[in-house]
């Protein structure tokens, strides 16, 4: 008997032709795989029974990397006369305009770590060992199918021993495109900068100078999978200070990589799922609760309760980490200036990061793509990601339904964008805020390399409604320089969709939305952001939203709490007392000029935006009237906050024709009362927490009564706060609503363009009907 397979997921690079060979060997099967521009296809022939227990095992026991979304099988006549004698492995063969995900780049494995600490192995302390089950993927991928021509290694030919490891189907790193060794394989070296008088090094000279330096107190640029990042001593204050200074970063925490496990704890408290993440083969940052006794300098995290945490990933940070030579606890951020995007190549890095090193650790293996480092939170024993990027992208979200070739640009900050085609949306990883020329670039090349690798010629782009956003400008361009279809996207009803879409609802589904960020355009021209939206992925109805108050100064006020307390005070009918921290913020010149510009509208757009709420919050409460960050305040109020009072400041709710609005000038009012009783900062910050929780509550509740609607979709940037979102979860589960969260992309503008492909693939649809 003859059978075909064909396999589509994450089935090349990741072992997936030795596995099939390996599982014929094991059946007395004969005949072939081979991988395609489409996936993996094969056909054997034997036994009945045992090609049945090759397909059971095809599924049960497939390589730790590799994901079948798709096994299509049929049965072959066979030819007497052309019956197979063996089973063999045949060389790629590209088909035109055929696609297949792309697995991510993912951490160093145990068996190559074994190797690269045993000093009988050819391989030892080699900092580019790899194997079938880890290493760089997306990374150095140029095009498919993925083999090393298609990759920044074919700048590297292999020697004798790499290249019969390579074509054996029985060895670990059968292959492996990016297998090398110290004989043939990329090198690492030392480069000085003018600041300091060190020699050019190579090798472990090179990694035994960089551990001093990092432990005297310099700062070394390292180049890692998908770009460089600044390290330094993370318990050295003046270290992380002189960081601070040169990347221009004035308060915003930096991430950390940590020796080991026991070294993580030893700093933070660390649960199962925590624990778990941080050893996961993605590797992401993540967020945990410091420990008290933790030395790591103060400066690295200021008015923070968690440290931002990652474990080693690639055989240079485990041979860099390994020993006393260099600090356990290094800050390793994003080698850039702030706003500008992550250096990758060798020559970006030497222009663009020579005022902020003291040295750069080189090597010669090029990145094609850059990526920065994941990082995810952990609610309900799972990954709440914040950030996508490296070990998750580019892995497919599958859709709901099917979509037509398209690009959704994305929003402005934290901007991703996504390519979709078929049942599979490709998000990009993290490209940053597109607020300058050189995110810009970042941005194109990332969507032009996406379109190439998934073979998708875009027939429709979406994009955010605001008309500024550098996004939207490249949508309308685009669209009009190639006569394409452009679909404008209401940014929360994005939100909402992108919920809705990793959770698989399908089209005939509505929701009640609840959309809490910091901005979005809105339909009327107003700045959203505190929004209740009945939602499909067709259409919305805003059935609920915080009252509008005015933005004095635009944006200005973001950056400026104070302004925003000011606003809500009056709209409040509260008087701008002296007592209060906001007034006593700003001199009478300022609070005069804010007074005409809410009075008249003048440079004061009307918001109604949660993000802005919590502003004027921690401004009253004496927490941040000026910021340094994006949602620095916000941040510093949930910190802030006992997570033991039950309390809660109320809103009213007031019901219009159209819509119900939100009135939270009855919370403002106790929180003031609350403060000039004395009542202790960390029990004012919870009660209003709970408070925006029980309001959430009460507006579903009054949605369900009149809708019929029971589930709920969080989405938007404030739902990062994770006071605020476990106990909003908790109350609306306890009125039995099914409540939908975000998991596979970021609940902030990060995962926003998921949901425009989803609604431009539906608006396309219906103009089609």
């Amino acid at each position: 008997m003859r059978r075909q397979w064909h396999v589509a997921g994450i089935v090349q690079g990741v072992g997936f032709r030795p596995f099939v060979y390996q599982l014929a060997q094991r059946y007395a099967l004969r005949g072939w795989v081979v991988n395609t521009s489409a996936g993996v296809d094969m056909e054997l022939e034997g036994d009945a029974k045992a090609l049945d227990a090759f397909a059971r095992a095809l599924l049960d026991e497939k390589p730790p990397l590799a994901r079948i979304d798709a096994l299509d099988t049929k049965v072959v006549a066979v030819d007497q006369t052309a019956q197979y004698d063996a089973f063999e492995i045949r060389a790629s063969v590209a088909q035109t305009n055929a696609f297949q995900p792309i697995a991510p780049d993912m951490r160093v494995c145990d068996d190559c770590l074994r190797e690269l600490f045993d000093p009988r192995d050819r391989r030892y302390r080699y900092p580019f060992i790899n194997c079938t089950n880890c290493g760089p993927r997306f990374t150095i991928i140029q095009d498919i199918p993925y083999d090393r021509p298609n990759t920044t290694m074919r700048a590297f030919e292999m020697c004798a021993d790499c290249a019969r490891e390579y074509h054996d189907p029985t060895n670990r790193r059968f292959h492996a495109q990016p297998v090398a060794c110290p004989q043939c394989g990329p090198k690492i070296w030392l480069e000085e900068n003018s600041k300091i008088n060190i020699q050019n090094l190579k090798g472990d000279d090179a990694l035994c100078a960089a551990q001093r330096l990092l432990a005297q107190g310099s700062i070394v640029a390292v180049k890692g999978l998908g770009g460089f990042h600044l390290a330094c001593d993370a318990t050295n204050e003046n270290a992380v200070d002189a960081l601070r200074a040169r990347k221009r970063r004035v308060e915003k925490p930096f991430a950390l990589m940590l020796r080991d496990l026991a070294t993580a704890e030893r700093h933070c408290f660390v649960n199962d799922a925590e624990r778990a993440l941080l050893q996961a083969r993605e590797r992401p940052i993540v967020l945990l609760e410091r420990r008290s006794t933790s030395d790591i300098a103060w400066n690295v995290a200021p008015n923070q309760r968690t440290l931002g945490v990652m474990l080693p990933y690639t055989p240079l940070h485990y041979l860099l980490m390994a020993d006393d030579a260099a600090p356990a606890a290094l800050v390793m951020t994003s080698g850039n200036l702030t706003d500008e995007p992550i250096a990758y190549t060798n020559d970006d890095a030497r222009a663009r990061l020579a005022d902020l090193a003291d040295a750069f650790l080189m090597h010669d293996r090029e990145i094609h793509i850059r990526a920065d480092d994941s990082v995810v939170r952990v609610l309900e024993n799972d990954a709440y990601p914040l950030r996508r990027a490296r070990g998750y992208a580019p892995f497919p979200v599958a859709l709901p339904s099917e979509t037509p070739p398209l690009l959704a640009v994305g929003a402005e900050l934290k901007n991703t964008f996504c390519v979709a085609r078929a049942r599979y949306a490709f998000m990009s990883q993290h490209i940053g805020d597109l607020e300058n020329y050189e995110t810009l670039q970042a941005f194109e090349q990332g969507a032009a390399h996406f379109e190439k690798l998934f073979r998708i010629q875009p027939q429709t782009l979406a994009y955010d409604l605001h008309p500024n956003y550098l996004a939207t400008r490249y949508a309308l361009a685009r669209a009009e320089r190639q006569g394409i279809c452009a679909v404008g996207v209401q940014h929360h009803h994005a939100h909402i969709a992108a919920c809705m879409a990793e959770n698989g609802l399908d089209g005939a589904r509505r929701v009640i939305g609840v959309a809490f960020d910091g901005a979005g355009y809105g339909a009327d021209g107003a700045i959203w952001g505190g929004e209740f939206l009945l939602a499909d992925y067709c259409g919305y109805q805003r059935a609920a939203q915080l009252a509008y108050v005015p933005l004095p100064g635009g944006d200005r006020a973001t950056r400026e709490p104070w302004r925003m307390a000011l606003a809500y005070l009056q709209r409040a009918g509260i008087a701008w007392d002296a007592d209060l921290f906001p007034v006593r913020a700003a001199d009478e010149t300022a609070r005069r000029v804010v007074s005409r510009q809410i009075e008249s509208g003048l440079n004061a757009p009307l918001t109604s935006s949660m993000g802005r709420l919590f502003d004027a919050a921690a401004a009253l409460v004496g927490v941040r009237q000026r910021v340094n960050f994006e949602a620095q305040a916000a941040i510093e109020l949930e910190a802030l906050a006992d997570t033991d009072e039950n309390g809660l400041y109320e809103s009213n709710l007031a019901i219009q024709k159209t819509h119900i609005e939100i009135d939270v000038s009855p919370a403002l009012r106790a929180m003031i009362a609350d403060a000039r009783a004395q009542v202790a900062r960390p029990v004012i910050a919870a009660r209003f927490h709970n408070g925006i929780a029980q309001m959430t509550r009460q507006v579903c509740l009054q949605l369900r009564a009149q809708y019929g609607l029971n589930e709920v979709a969080l989405s938007g940037g404030v739902w990062q706060n994770m006071t605020l979102l476990r106990k909003t979860l908790q109350l609306l589960r306890a009125d039995a609503f099914r409540v939908y969260t975000h998991r596979r992309v970021p609940t902030n503008d990060g995962g926003i363009a998921l949901g425009q492909a989803l609604i431009a693939a539906h608006s396309i649809a219906k103009q089609k009907i």
